[in-house]
């Protein structure tokens, strides 16, 4: 059995959880649940719970998502169905229809997904499946809220009778209407509605001439309402006939009453089933604004939150845009206690309840923001003693509260025990109160309870070093500007830094140096030597941040070298395969060389072709048999080869083509200069120069130096002419 007390709760702000979560729920049953969220006690209850939050979370970022499961509350519906005799109002049978629907969808959701959702799947299954209750609501009550014509015979007939006389009203008093308006009786406006009966609206001077029942005046008293006498008596039946339908009505839902009254355990169960959903879903949306997971529950004796947030200040920076500082806290066998010392405002008591809440959340059934690769064990307690808490309708001063609590502290803590204390010991004498605390830590170390505190005291941060199972921590402080860094640091003593705050806030140094003769030179020592070891643990720490970036850039390089180093080997591979192939080549052709210088000797026809087969023989001995597939797939890589080396030559030719015609324009554009003999001339989509020797009938002949060549003399551009 966990026991959990309302102070913890108010002490961890467990209520605040709890009141975000119930805002986020869809009906006022899931509410009032998740405001009532107590720890649970039985660990198979308080898995599936956890199960049943996770698996609700991963349903916002997969395709199956959990349908709608919204319905109004029917509790006070319920309580009249079960008195014998009672009738219910269409409302209420609606209500129980669209109830049964939507568990209905939801059982048969889960039966499909049932391996995406187990957990859930379990709890749907514990709910019968039916559709008789939509079907008996439905035969009687149609979609608008109407008892329908055909819910009983005696219904049918009186709402066609009702029809029926209605026509005959209708009917007479449009002839009424007609024969008074034409006698100039009634007012511009004809007619109106009073008590749901229409009426002529006669004017006052003519009310005697009209013959009828008056149901009223306007308020100026020119304008009498009045029923024709035609009318009235059609209206009386009507009367009776709707007496006799409301009648039957009445009937009609007793009798549906009646039977859904076997069902009243079900429905109960249905809305119960709805609005467990409905807290099921409001953790898990929590869950997902705070970035919650569910750790590892084990049953050995250890908590290890890795990165862990305080989720209501998280979600405030995360209003406010700020950063929230993750924590990381492990207690074990090994290391059952922590005392965390070191100045005020460094985030000593947000780590205190950081743990505690996020142990009692998770205790709860509600995930938690922590790295997926934490993990803890189940607590029978969770004891606290957090804040001021004086009382002043008590007439105790804080520290007889305090040891008051710490009395309830001794009676309640065993081995099981999660305990959390403030500022421990203060509100006493210093030396008086740091004694009864240090008594006070050293019984609750031999119960092996698991715990954590903060305090200032000296002799707490000597004790902790001294006992096996027990160590110090600190929070860390810039060096030099002496601000927060809201990071834990576990091993460790952390000093005040009462004299080095009250020098950086500006008091005079003569004052802090008389300050420090007045206590004891081995606590200033001790102080002394505890923030110059924080100094160096800061000093470490960047140089450890530093070495660590150093490493991935190495890292990085040497992954880069890695892939350089694997591409230069490749081509070596491949070159050294274009090696060889050559020399094999290059063999073959000697070989083939002393063959012929043989046969160029001898003539002999069969030696030369019996030493080619042999040749031959050698050389396909070398060669590895190649399979059908491998067949296939070199001429497939061959055919994408030629594809590509056609693409590439065809690319050519076509910039060969363009290169043609541009070469073609320029040479129109150009200034024509008409060759003659003895000039340097060219052809004009070519490169070579040569002298112009002679002109025939519009062919020259050009001289190279190595050759001569006739063209068309339209084919030449002039390049120079030879100075005289």
């Amino acid at each position: 059995m966990i026991s959990i007390t309302e102070k913890t709760r108010k002490d961890l702000e467990f209520t605040t959880v709890l009141s975000t979560i119930a805002s986020i729920c869809v009906t006022e049953l899931g509410k009032a649940k998740a405001e009532a969220i107590t720890p649970i006690g039985h660990k198979d209850q308080l898995m599936a719970a956890l199960h049943q939050t996770s698996e609700y979370l991963a349903s916002f970022s997969n395709n199956n998502a959990i349908p709608n499961h919204g319905f109004e509350a029917i509790t006070s519906d319920l309580k009249l169905l079960l008195i014998e005799d009672s009738f219910l109002e269409i409302s209420s049978f609606q209500k129980f229809a669209s109830l049964s629907a939507t568990v209905n969808t939801q059982i048969l959701f889960f039966r499909k997904f049932k391996d995406y959702y187990p957990t859930l799947f379990e709890l749907s299954a514990q709910l019968e499946y039916t559709k008789l209750i939509i079907q008996k609501v439905e035969e009687v009550i149609d979609k608008y809220g109407v008892i329908k014509d055909n819910a009983s015979p005696d219904l049918a007939l009186i709402r066609h009778h009702i029809n029926r006389v209605r026509g005959k009203v209708n009917q007479s008093f449009g002839q009424a209407l007609v024969h008074y308006s034409s006698q100039g009786y009634l007012d511009d406006i004809k007619e109106s509605v009073v008590e749901n009966r229409r009426v002529l609206a006669v004017l006052a001077m003519y009310r005697k001439k009209v013959k009828g029942s008056i149901l009223g005046n306007s308020k100026t008293g020119s304008i009498a309402y009045i029923e024709p006498e035609a009318t009235l008596q059609y209206s009386r039946e009507l009367n009776n006939y709707e007496y006799e339908e409301r009648e039957e009505i009445i009937r009609i839902l007793k009798r549906l009453t009646t039977e859904l009254r076997p069902f009243a355990p079900l429905l109960s169960a249905y809305e119960t089933y709805l609005s467990t959903i409905d807290v099921v879903y409001a953790k898990a949306r929590y869950a997902f604004e705070i970035n919650g997971i569910l750790p590892q529950i084990t049953e050995k004796k250890r908590l290890f939150f890795r990165e862990a947030f305080h989720p209501i200040l998280y979600l405030t920076n995360k209003l406010k845009k700020e950063i929230t500082y993750p924590q990381t806290i492990e207690l074990n066998a090994s290391n059952r206690i922590i005392v965390i010392s070191g100045p005020n405002a460094g985030g000593k008591t947000i780590s205190l309840k950081t743990v505690g809440l996020l142990q009692l959340m998770l205790q709860s059934g509600i995930l938690i923001p922590v790295h997926e690769r934490s993990e803890t064990f189940i607590f029978d307690r969770i004891l606290t003693d957090i804040g001021d808490n004086q009382s002043i309708e008590n007439h105790l001063s804080t520290y007889s509260y305090r040891l008051k609590n710490m009395n309830y502290f001794l009676k309640k803590c065993n081995a099981k025990t999660l305990f959390l204390i403030d500022e421990f010991g203060t509100g006493s004498d210093p030396d008086l109160g740091g004694a009864l605390a240090e008594v006070f830590l050293e019984e609750f170390y031999h119960r092996e309870a698991f715990g954590i505190i903060t305090t200032h005291y000296t002799n707490l941060k000597i004790l902790a070093n001294e006992l096996p199972f027990a160590t110090n921590a600190n929070m860390l402080f810039d060096e030099k500007s002496l601000e927060p860094l809201f990071k834990l640091h576990l091993g460790q003593a952390g000093s005040s830094f009462t004299f080095e705050v009250a020098q950086k806030n500006g008091i005079p140094y003569g004052l802090i140096n008389r300050a420090k003769k007045k206590v004891e030179g081995e606590k200033v020592r001790f102080d002394k030597t505890i923030a110059q070891l924080q100094k160096e643990r800061s000093k470490l720490e960047k140089t450890s941040e530093n070495l660590k970036e150093e490493e991935i850039k190495a890292r990085e390089e040497s992954k880069r070298m890695e892939q350089i180093n694997a591409k230069i080997q490749e081509k070596l591979e491949r070159y050294q395969e274009v090696y060889d192939a050559n020399q094999r080549l290059i063999y073959m052709g000697q070989k083939i060389d002393d063959l012929a210088g043989k046969y160029f000797n001898t003539k002999d026809k069969k030696i030369l072709i019996g030493e080619f087969l042999k040749m031959i023989e050698i050389e396909n001995s070398k060669r590895k048999k190649v399979t059908a597939k491998e067949k296939k797939q070199q001429e497939i890589v061959q055919k994408q080869v030629e594809t590509e080396l056609k693409v590439k030559v065809e690319a050519i030719r076509q910039v060969k083509k363009v290169k043609k015609i541009e070469a073609l324009k320029a040479a129109e554009t150009k200034p024509k200069i008409e060759v003659k003999i003895g000039d340097r001339v060219r052809m004009i989509d070519g490169k070579a120069v040569g002298t112009l020797d002679a002109i025939e009938k519009q062919k020259a002949t050009v001289n190279y130096g190595l050759f001569t060549s006739k063209v068309d003399i339209s084919q030449l551009e002039f390049v120079e002419r030879p100075k005289k």
